[in-house]
């Protein structure tokens, strides 16, 4: 599985709305994890929700929302900041290059 590309396929819209929803995915920005580090995803966003699996070192990942959580201290500082790559998968901000100390996407839920 590639964590640098992600694809939506919409069944039963019409062809504008499969298109944006196409053109919407394809737009999405994606942020470097830290230099030699292997990040865990974890299922929600905290140390203590279970691991689902581990990227690999040189990895890049989208955000699509972010929530508050569990405090890190990793290579980008410490944050409670969690990154929503996906669904039921979350990692820690300290460790994902945003140019900012804050939030870049819009809080989850």
């Amino acid at each position: 599985m590639s964590v640098d590309r992600a694809e939506k396929h919409v069944e039963g819209a019409d062809g504008d709305a499969a298109a944006e929803a196409v053109a919407t995915v394809a737009a999405a920005k994606y942020y470097p994890v830290a230099p030699g580090v292997q990040l865990n995803v974890r299922s929600g966003p905290g140390t203590g929700y279970s691991l689902v699996r581990v990227l690999p070192a040189g990895a890049s990942v989208p955000i699509h929302c972010q929530t508050p959580g569990t405090t890190v201290s990793g290579y980008y500082g410490t944050s409670n900041i969690w990154d929503n790559i996906g669904t039921g998968q979350y990692v820690s901000d300290a460790y994902v290059y945003t140019g900012s100390d804050g939030y870049v996407a819009g809080r989850c839920g």
